[in-house]
């Protein structure tokens, strides 16, 4: 049976948490890293809830505080820090993670304030050390344009992410995550139907791609927040697939119907299933959990400091506009745009300052290569990801490999030959490529792909080298 949306009151807003790609971690100068090496420190933490600004004790708070629960934190010596142990106060907050958040408040047409009160959120389920996330109200009163009408842009946060679920039932997380900087961005209750939601989520995500944002799974997750007339508010958390919020809005809203009629409506948190489904988390908490960092003085975002964001964003808003000044043609800058490749492009630049080669080498070179070779596209795009043509551009600018033949380079890593080399200059390829992933512990495979072909140079072929890759990166 076909929804009326209208007729139940239907109401309902969106939270995208999406972490920002900064070198250091918000309000300490670890690495933003995560890692799939074994910790090397423990500790035990008892988290208790304390009362809110308004001298209230948050009910989710005291939901989880019921539990009585032990948590358990994974560390390393190298990589994490006295304040992620909670046994150190904050840094000032990182300003690449400020100047990126005050970017896509830009974006997303939001007013920045200019002073702002850093934030302490009490959270007790494990997820922080602490038991509280700190957070920072950046901009508010923003909107975005999708088919259905303006969805409006409630409040724009910057604030900590929360440590690594390792094992949910024992309590146990690993601090690699934590501290990891991420936006909180969410809507007001202007989204009239779950195919608005489904595309403010698509039209969300597609800002926040024009700026330094972390890519992959579990960078950034979606909760979706909606009710009907004489229901309370649920939350539903943990998409990591958009393509599941339609139906699972819709089988909410069909609960909910059945829970109005009852009179048991409640207001909650709910957990996503794979099947749309959703089952209890916890009670919804409200304002009381939140009060002021003391250890941090009130952020300051001058005048200058937004006039600077706003211009900066205009270029991010006109990339046709950038790639001219590069002096590509006409041709070139619509397949750029096309192909989504714009952010690629711009960061190979800064590898090599040559616009022709490097937009040749990303667009005109995989395609020649994929007709020549019989396969398709997405085949060649698979071989040559980004890391493997970053090295071979990072090859010639050190005069490694001359610009006329980088055609021919690409070729040969994608039929997977080798260079006729001695063989005792490679031997022993798999413990050099361990001792690479060990001194970068934590890339993805392609990441390794690409450290890998800048060692050897050639030496062995894509297909050796992923082999061997897999052995060590699950």
């Amino acid at each position: 049976m076909e929804l009326d949306y209208v007729k139940l009151g239907f109401k309902s807003g969106l939270e995208i948490h999406q972490q920002l790609d900064s070198p250091r971690k918000l309000f300490c100068h670890c690495p933003s890293i995560l890692r799939k090496d074994e910790p090397d420190v423990i500790i035990k933490r008892k988290l208790h809830m304390v009362a809110g600004e308004s001298g209230e004790v948050d009910i989710a708070a005291a939901h989880e505080a019921s539990l009585a629960k032990d948590f358990v934190y994974q560390g390393y010596s190298d990589t994490n820090c006295l304040l992620e142990y909670d046994e150190s106060p904050p840094y000032i907050i990182d300003p690449i993670s400020l100047k990126i958040a005050m970017q896509i408040a830009v974006l997303l047409n939001c007013k920045i304030l200019p002073i702002t009160q850093i934030m302490r959120k009490t959270v007790i389920d494990g997820s922080n050390t602490s038991g509280f996330q700190r957070t920072a109200l950046i901009a508010k009163d923003g909107f975005i344009e999708t088919f259905h009408g303006k969805t409006g842009i409630a409040t724009l946060c910057l604030e900590e992410d929360s440590a690594r679920i390792i094992d949910k039932d024992k309590g146990v997380f690993r601090l690699d995550r934590l501290g990891i900087p991420l936006v909180e961005i969410a809507t007001d209750a202007s989204i009239k139907n779950p195919q608005q939601a489904k595309e403010t989520a698509l039209k969300l995500g597609e800002i926040l791609r024009m700026v330094n944002v972390k890519r992959g799974l579990g960078t950034i997750r979606q909760d979706v927040n909606l009710s009907i007339a004489n229901g309370e508010r649920v939350e539903i958390k943990g998409f990591q697939d958009i393509r599941n919020i339609e139906r699972a809005m819709e089988i909410e809203t069909a609960r909910q119907i059945e829970l109005v009629k009852t009179g048991r409506s409640i207001a909650e948190v709910r957990n996503v299933l794979e099947d749309g489904n959703s089952r209890f988390l916890r009670p919804l908490p409200g304002a009381a959990r939140m009060y002021p960092e003391t250890d941090l003085p009130l952020l300051k975002i001058s005048r200058q400091m937004i006039d600077d964001i706003k211009k900066e964003v205009k270029e991010l808003e006109n990339p046709e506009e950038q790639l001219k000044k590069h002096g590509l043609n006409q041709d070139m800058i619509s397949l750029l745009l096309k192909s989504k490749k714009v952010e690629e492009f711009k960061e190979f630049l800064e590898i090599i300052e040559n616009p022709q080669i490097v937009a040749k080498t990303i667009l005109l070179f995989p395609k020649e290569i994929a007709s020549k070779e019989k396969k398709s596209l997405e085949e060649i795009e698979k071989i040559l990801n980004s890391d493997v043509l970053g090295n071979v551009l990072e090859s010639v600018k050190k005069g490694k490999i001359h610009e006329s033949e980088i055609k021919r380079v690409l070729l040969g890593i994608v039929r997977g030959e080798e260079k006729e080399e001695p063989k005792e200059k490679i031997e022993n390829i798999e413990e050099k490529i361990e001792k690479i992933i060990k001194e970068k512990q934590g890339l993805s495979a392609n990441a390794y792909m690409g450290l890998v072909m800048k060692e050897f140079s050639g030496k062995i072929s894509g297909s050796e080298a992923m082999q061997i890759i897999r052995k060590f990166v699950k």
